[in-house]
């Protein structure tokens, strides 16, 4: 596990916890547990100066007394070191890896964000609102690779992909108006994989990356692996603010854009055409190569012309995959390019894994063969689940607002008031792992924002609201007025105005109920 930073920042800290609170016991110990962890994995190395006791706390959603006690179990166990003064540090004696040198840049090689952290962890009762992917496969998969014939006379190295589907990858482009041969494209092991490429390929330490602010979190994980120096453009109703990126990229001329202009992760926002044509053009005449984020553009609710894909504009680096519509457990992703930026990315993709699954790529293909059917089906599921969350949300948190989406998987519902990152803590506490948008947003904003997926059963959608609002309950309880005040003269309640977690408590919430 890499190293954090020496001085870690609290909410780093925090995504790093992962789901610390999901288990049984006092808090205090399930907080030291987790920290001792990182500590002898080595993510929190020796000599690294903690957050204090009251940050923590804060940024937890506990009281100060659970994190006191929690760096006392340590203390005791000669992993830390509190000396009034300087603060609570790991110890040098901790079973952890030396520390790098002073002055070096510490290499970032893992995520930290809780949207990859939570799939890592066991599985429990927490109701997870914070990968958004489809929760079971459609019959369609399991029909294709019950009719699947492997080919013979084939070693089964594909490191561009398998001819018939990049074929028929074209042949999708070709038909929403954009003329694709099979060279210009690579297929990867899912959009993930896809976005890992072009940033080893296009990215070296220092460079400048334009991002969205907020933008898919993955992403970000990539570009700070790469060492790359993020440029965020705020996101506003109609997408990324392509005036001020244009400014970017005449000013800086990133190595790298990065945006996903239709149904944006997470806001769901669509880039207008005209706004879309100009932020091509101006990318293509500065040479600053574009990519689109096509992971969700099929994903319109509407019965209308959807919008049109970002190469129909220009040269635009396109990636995409089958998670969303099919299923993410089909690893199947694909890059659109220029042939000779497809033949580069084959060569180094060749280096990781010489090629995708063979039978993986043959069931794709014969999914977009009908993909007509199989996308229907999905969108249904995705309107009905829209629906149900937007209906269930307005009756138990009337005080949260978000605004419908026309295409997608996700909400993005801001807070009345306090912040996300606090919030997922007391969530998790409750049985539910929500996305807090600080985490999606390099600019640090967001904070007052979740995103909220809509994939699960309705009667599992129900009970994580259900959740969500004794979570809420807990954490912005209804301030008291005092008699002869008025309701703008009353203090905004704060998690603080109910601390948890003193030594030698349970955790305040059953996680009784559905196991997904």
């Amino acid at each position: 596990m890499r190293p954090i930073d020496r001085s870690p920042d609290p909410d780093d800290l925090v995504s790093r916890l992962g789901r610390w609170s999901a288990g049984r016991g006092p808090l205090y110990l399930l907080l030291a547990a987790r920290l001792r962890r990182l500590v002898d994995e080595g993510a929190l190395p020796p000599g690294t100066l903690l957050p204090p006791d009251r940050r923590l706390a804060k940024a937890l959603a506990v009281g100060r007394t659970t994190v006191v006690a929690a760096y006392d179990t340590l203390r005791q166990e000669g992993r830390l070191v509190r000396r009034q003064g300087s603060g609570t540090r790991v110890a040098r004696a901790a079973l952890a890896p030396e520390a790098p040198r002073a002055g070096a840049a510490p290499r970032v090689t893992e995520t930290s964000n809780p949207l990859f952290l939570h799939l890592l962890e066991a599985p429990d009762d927490v109701i997870l609102l914070s990968c958004a992917a489809p929760v079971e496969p459609p019959p369609e998969l399991a029909e294709a690779y019950r009719a699947l014939v492997l080919p013979g006379g084939d070693i089964g190295y594909h490191p561009a992909g398998l001819g018939v589907l990049r074929e028929a990858v074209a042949g999708r482009y070709a038909e929403r108006g954009v003329p694709t041969g099979a060279g210009q494209i690579l297929v990867t092991t899912g959009a993930q994989q896809g976005l890992s490429l072009l940033a080893r390929l296009l990215l070296a330490p220092g460079d400048g990356v334009l991002v969205e602010a907020p933008t898919y979190p993955g992403a970000l994980d990539l570009f700070r692996e790469a060492a790359a120096v993020p440029l965020p453009v705020a996101v506003g109703p109609d997408g990324i603010d392509v005036a001020e990126a244009v400014r970017v990229m005449e000013r800086h001329r990133p190595a790298l854009a990065y945006v996903v202009a239709r149904f944006q992760n997470p806001t769901g926002t669509v880039l207008p055409p005209l706004a879309g044509r100009r932020l091509v053009e101006a990318a293509n005449a500065l040479g600053v190569p574009l990519v689109d984020d096509e992971v969700l553009g099929d994903l319109a609710f509407g019965t209308g012309r959807e919008p049109r894909p970002l190469s129909a504009y220009g040269e635009v680096i396109a990636v995409g995959s089958l998670s969303k519509v099919v299923w993410g457990g089909l690893r199947i992703g694909w890059v659109r390019g220029p042939a000779p930026l497809i033949t580069r990315l084959a060569r180094l993709k060749a280096l990781h894994d010489l090629g995708c699954d063979v039978p993986s790529q043959l069931v794709a293909a014969r999914l977009l063969a009908d993909f007509g059917s199989v996308r229907a089906t999905r969108l249904r599921t995705l309107r009905a689940g829209h629906a149900h969350l937007r209906a269930e949300l307005a009756r138990l948190l009337p005080s949260w607002s978000c605004a419908p989406a026309t295409g997608g998987q996700t909400l993005w519902v801001r807070l009345p008031h306090g912040d996300g990152v606090s919030f997922a803590q007391v969530a998790l506490r409750h049985g539910v792992a929500v996305l807090p948008g600080a985490t999606t947003d390099a600019l640090g904003g967001s904070v007052r924002h979740l995103r909220l997926h809509f994939l699960l059963p309705p009667e599992v959608l129900t009970e994580a609201v259900r959740r969500l609002a004794a979570a809420w309950a807990e954490y912005a309880p209804a301030p008291r007025a005092e008699p002869g005040a008025t309701p703008e003269a009353t203090p905004e309640a704060t998690p603080e105005a109910t601390p948890r977690g003193e030594p030698g408590a349970t955790p305040g919430a059953s996680l009784q109920g559905i196991t997904l």
